[in-house]
């Protein structure tokens, strides 16, 4: 655990160097394709005066990510979290170096030709392949490389929005797969690091600094209005960006060309809404800060929305979290003049953060980084309440997020949830079978093929115990078939053999690993450490108690909602 944690400190400052980087870029790759000069100035793609040739820079950029997606790796295509996602689970956490360089690399060009993309994404995907690079050079497990790969991820998030709490919650809620100090420990060190790096690079401070006033009773009823109607517009643009993918599927044309026809639609919508294109933080500030009025917002959205549903259905590079934070934001500024109870600027702040809770399924994340990125504790109270209703009610529409719908679609199933599994807190002794059938250890092997192995036998293999009751093995058929030099009875199968065996106090979890390892159907349970006293045996079937009471308490709850249904 201290290991990984002191290689959390590199990581950190890699990912720290490398959102630096990639935020460079955009704006180069900015100046570049709309004001054609050689500069990291941060310009918005708004303020050009291409006209109607501003509609070929996005298709430049997305013809140039599509042959580096052909010709260089795949694996840079879409907006980096579901990427990261397949990588844990299916990859053992293997990232190869060239999608840490064409990952920022190409979605620098396609925000830079004003993709309606954010950052997050791309820094999310490079983040973690420095950290896997990093656990591969050390040659470390599975395990510890997802811990750094999700410590590259969430520090390269840090660097970017400057929210290290929301950071580490987004590693819980979707990267990591469990909640232990050997990851937890780890992944908190690289997102203080990146913190505390941050103002030596990028600007100090929150991204979109706010202040609104405490909420009072009326707002409740609007935060959870606002949740409600946040799970519906987060629900149906999932449909609609997989119904876009759906559709670029069925065209008689390579992948490779997707992206520049994408690249078509925001070249369009930008000519339509400047400001549409790009990144757009500033929008997001101007929405928060109620700046724009409600004809321009709703223009400004509803073209934001189709652009971006529409390149990242085309499978281009870009992330998720700047649109629907726009988009959140876009949704409570426009319900603001309705809703009472609360300060006219905590609605889209609100907003915004149920998008997040409601697309990515992390309430907690979305909570704490839209406190994080305003620095407005005030609305802390309305945010949980907020993410908290519109994530439940997009778990009861959408059976899978945006970030694992994709997944799903490739055949890889994704839980959305976990818990506490019923083995960890079973004991074995509460699971074990108490009456065992020994054989005794001076019996005859004839008799013991005749008797304990014969025809009608159930049992496939039996504990060996001398006669004051001491434990000497178990036998099967195979260690009956091949026994040992001049093995007589059958205590002789055992000369010189260690046990592999349980103790009455250890986890039902602790041993169905333990029999994973030594490929084993059943262990003996010992009395105590040290001892071979036989108390009881430990099978497959018998580990599968727990599961079955666990599932019979959700059963007797399904069948009392049922009685209550029919008599109310």
């Amino acid at each position: 655990m201290l290991l990984i944690a002191g290689l959390a400190i590199p990581v950190g400052i890699l990912g720290t160097l490398a959102a630096w980087l990639l935020l460079t870029l955009i704006h180069l790759c900015t100046n570049l394709f709309f004001f054609q000069t050689f500069s990291t100035a941060d310009q918005s793609p708004a303020l050009n005066h291409l006209g109607l040739w501003s509609i070929l820079v996005p298709v430049v950029g997305g013809l140039l990510v599509g042959l580096m997606a052909r010709f260089g790796s795949e694996k840079i295509r879409g907006h980096g979290i579901p990427e990261a996602i397949e990588v844990i689970l299916f990859a053992q956490s293997r990232m190869s170096a060239k999608v840490a360089v064409l990952k920022p690399l190409s979605s620098g060009l396609v925000i830079g030709s004003g993709g309606p993309f954010g950052a997050e994404g791309p820094i999310i995907m490079t983040g973690g392949a420095l950290g896997s690079l990093l656990a591969q050079h050390f040659h470390l497990s599975a395990s510890e490389r997802k811990t750094l790969l999700v410590a590259g991820a969430t520090a390269g998030m840090t660097a970017v929005f400057g929210t290290p709490v929301a950071a580490v919650l987004l590693g819980v809620e979707l990267l990591l797969f469990e909640l232990r100090a050997r990851s937890l420990l780890a992944v908190a060190m690289a997102c203080a690091v990146a913190g505390f790096a941050r103002p030596l690079l990028l600007d100090a401070g929150p991204l979109f600094p706010l202040h609104t006033e405490m909420a009072h009773g009326l707002a409740f009823f609007s935060c959870i209005a606002v949740g409600v109607l946040a799970a519906l517009l987060a629900a149906a643009l999932s449909s609609a960006l997989y119904a876009v993918e759906d559709l670029f599927h069925r065209l008689p044309l390579h992948w490779m060309w997707w992206p520049a026809l994408g690249g078509v639609a925001v070249g369009i919508g930008g000519w339509l809404q400047p400001r549409a294109l790009g990144v757009g933080y500033d929008v997001i500030g101007d929405l928060l800060n109620q700046r724009l009025l409600l004809g321009a917002t709703l223009a400004l959205l509803a073209v934001k929305a189709t652009m971006w549903v529409i390149a990242l259905g085309s499978g281009t590079s870009g992330g998720v979290l700047a649109p629907l934070l726009m988009i959140g934001a876009g949704l409570g500024a426009v319900l603001a003049p309705l809703l009472p109870g609360g300060d006219a600027a905590l609605w889209p702040l609100v907003g915004m953060a149920a998008m997040l809770a409601s697309a990515l399924g992390a309430p907690l994340t979305a909570t704490v980084f839209a406190v994080g990125l305003t620095g407005d504790n005030n609305a802390l109270l309305p945010l949980l309440l907020t993410c908290t209703v519109a994530h439940g009610l997009s778990v009861l529409m959408m059976r899978r997020s945006i970030m694992t719908e994709r997944l799903d679609r490739r055949g890889r199933h994704v839980q959305r949830e976990y818990s506490v599994d019923p083995l960890e807190h079973t004991r074995v002794d509460e699971a074990m079978t108490r009456t065992v059938q020994t054989i005794p250890a001076h019996t005859p092997l004839a008799q013991v093929h005749a008797h304990w192995f014969g025809v009608g036998q159930q049992h496939r293999a039996f504990a060996v115990v001398e006669e004051d009751g001491t434990y000497v093995g178990m036998l099967d058929v195979q260690r009956l078939h091949q026994p040992a030099h001049g093995a007589q009875v059958a205590g002789d199968l055992f000369t010189g053999t260690s046990t592999v065996s349980a103790l009455p106090g250890e986890t039902c979890r602790a041993v169905a690993q333990r029999m994973a390892a030594h490929q084993l159907e059943r262990l003996p349970v010992l009395a105590a450490d040290g001892s071979h006293q036989l108390v009881g045996i430990v099978s497959r079937s018998d580990l599968l108690k727990p599961l079955q009471t666990h599932q019979d308490d959700n059963n007797n709850r399904e069948r009392m909602l049922e009685w209550w249904r029919r008599n109310r």
